[in-house]
Protein backbone atom coordinates (compact mmCIF):
# COMPACT_ATOMS: atom_id res chain seq x y z
CA UNK A 1 0.00 0.00 0.00
CA UNK A 2 2.75 2.04 1.10
CA UNK A 3 4.12 1.72 -2.62
CA UNK A 4 1.05 2.24 -4.31
CA UNK A 5 0.93 5.64 -2.51
CA UNK A 6 4.18 6.66 -2.91
CA UNK A 7 3.86 5.77 -6.74
CA UNK A 8 0.39 8.09 -7.17
CA UNK A 9 2.05 10.90 -5.39
CA UNK A 10 5.84 10.44 -7.97
CA UNK A 11 3.14 10.57 -11.08
CA UNK A 12 1.13 13.18 -9.83
CA UNK A 13 3.98 15.54 -9.34
CA UNK A 14 5.98 14.32 -12.74
CA UNK A 15 2.48 15.18 -14.16
CA UNK A 16 2.54 18.79 -12.40
CA UNK A 17 5.95 19.26 -13.59
CA UNK A 18 5.40 18.66 -17.49
CA UNK A 19 2.26 20.79 -17.40
CA UNK A 20 4.56 23.70 -16.10
CA UNK A 21 7.04 22.82 -18.79
CA UNK A 22 4.68 22.12 -21.88
CA UNK A 23 5.42 24.47 -24.44
CA UNK A 24 2.57 27.49 -24.99
CA UNK A 25 0.03 27.63 -28.22
CA UNK A 26 0.59 30.62 -30.59
CA UNK A 27 -3.46 30.31 -31.29
CA UNK A 28 -4.31 34.00 -30.86
CA UNK A 29 -4.90 37.24 -32.30
CA UNK A 30 -1.70 39.39 -32.20
CA UNK A 31 -0.80 42.72 -31.87
CA UNK A 32 2.46 44.89 -32.51
CA UNK A 33 3.47 48.33 -33.62
CA UNK A 34 5.55 48.33 -37.09
CA UNK A 35 7.79 51.40 -37.74
CA UNK A 36 9.60 52.11 -41.29
CA UNK A 37 10.51 55.52 -42.14
CA UNK A 38 9.33 57.35 -39.56
CA UNK A 39 6.18 56.13 -39.63
CA UNK A 40 4.02 53.67 -36.85
CA UNK A 41 1.05 51.70 -37.94
CA UNK A 42 -0.33 48.66 -36.10
CA UNK A 43 0.08 45.07 -37.56
CA UNK A 44 -2.44 41.78 -37.19
CA UNK A 45 -1.56 38.32 -36.66
CA UNK A 46 -4.66 35.71 -36.47
CA UNK A 47 -3.08 32.42 -35.53
CA UNK A 48 -3.95 28.43 -35.43
CA UNK A 49 -1.15 26.18 -33.92
CA UNK A 50 -1.90 22.77 -33.97
CA UNK A 51 0.75 20.59 -33.06
CA UNK A 52 4.21 22.40 -34.73
CA UNK A 53 2.00 23.19 -37.88
CA UNK A 54 1.02 27.31 -37.80
CA UNK A 55 -1.71 28.61 -39.74
CA UNK A 56 -3.13 31.96 -40.50
CA UNK A 57 -3.23 35.72 -41.73
CA UNK A 58 -1.41 38.32 -41.45
CA UNK A 59 -4.07 41.34 -41.38
CA UNK A 60 -2.91 44.23 -44.13
CA UNK A 61 -4.83 47.76 -44.51
CA UNK A 62 -8.43 47.87 -44.96
CA UNK A 63 -8.55 44.70 -42.85
CA UNK A 64 -7.12 42.62 -45.90
CA UNK A 65 -6.44 39.31 -44.92
CA UNK A 66 -3.07 37.46 -46.46
CA UNK A 67 -2.21 33.79 -45.59
CA UNK A 68 0.78 33.60 -43.96
CA UNK A 69 3.58 30.56 -45.51
CA UNK A 70 5.71 27.93 -43.78
CA UNK A 71 4.73 28.49 -40.14
CA UNK A 72 6.09 26.41 -37.50
CA UNK A 73 6.23 26.43 -33.89
CA UNK A 74 8.56 24.40 -31.85
CA UNK A 75 9.58 24.48 -28.16
CA UNK A 76 8.25 28.20 -28.16
CA UNK A 77 10.35 29.37 -31.52
CA UNK A 78 7.68 30.75 -34.09
CA UNK A 79 8.36 31.62 -37.42
CA UNK A 80 5.89 32.08 -40.29
CA UNK A 81 6.32 34.48 -43.69
CA UNK A 82 3.56 36.76 -45.30
CA UNK A 83 4.19 37.31 -49.22
CA UNK A 84 2.57 40.94 -49.54
CA UNK A 85 2.37 43.28 -52.70
CA UNK A 86 3.33 46.57 -52.67
CA UNK A 87 3.28 49.03 -55.65
CA UNK A 88 2.72 46.01 -58.09
CA UNK A 89 6.37 44.29 -56.30
CA UNK A 90 5.77 41.35 -54.15
CA UNK A 91 7.50 41.43 -50.75
CA UNK A 92 8.29 38.76 -48.52
CA UNK A 93 8.59 39.45 -44.72
CA UNK A 94 10.16 36.74 -42.78
CA UNK A 95 8.95 36.69 -38.67
CA UNK A 96 10.69 34.48 -35.87
CA UNK A 97 10.26 34.78 -32.00
CA UNK A 98 10.26 33.35 -28.81
CA UNK A 99 6.99 32.55 -27.69
CA UNK A 100 6.41 33.16 -23.82
CA UNK A 101 2.84 33.71 -22.64
CA UNK A 102 0.78 36.37 -24.08
CA UNK A 103 4.38 37.60 -25.95
CA UNK A 104 6.01 37.29 -29.30
CA UNK A 105 9.35 38.63 -29.07
CA UNK A 106 11.56 38.61 -31.92
CA UNK A 107 12.83 39.70 -35.59
CA UNK A 108 11.42 40.39 -38.99
CA UNK A 109 13.07 40.61 -42.21
CA UNK A 110 12.27 41.89 -45.32
CA UNK A 111 14.49 42.72 -48.90
CA UNK A 112 13.79 45.57 -50.73
CA UNK A 113 15.88 46.94 -53.63
CA UNK A 114 18.53 44.55 -52.80
CA UNK A 115 18.83 45.21 -49.44
CA UNK A 116 17.82 43.01 -46.13
CA UNK A 117 15.89 45.29 -43.26
CA UNK A 118 15.56 43.61 -40.10
CA UNK A 119 13.51 44.79 -37.33
CA UNK A 120 12.41 43.54 -33.76
CA UNK A 121 9.26 42.86 -33.27
CA UNK A 122 7.14 42.29 -30.02
CA UNK A 123 3.52 41.17 -30.61
CA UNK A 124 1.13 40.99 -27.82
CA UNK A 125 -1.95 38.33 -28.21
CA UNK A 126 -5.38 39.77 -27.80
CA UNK A 127 -7.94 39.05 -24.92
Amino acid sequence: MKRLVMAAVVFAFVGLVNATQAADDATGTWKWTVTFNNNSREATAKLKQEGDKLTGVYVGRNNTETPIEEGTVKDNAVSFKVVREFNGAKVTIKYSGTLSGDTIKGKSESEQNGQVLSLDWEAKRQK
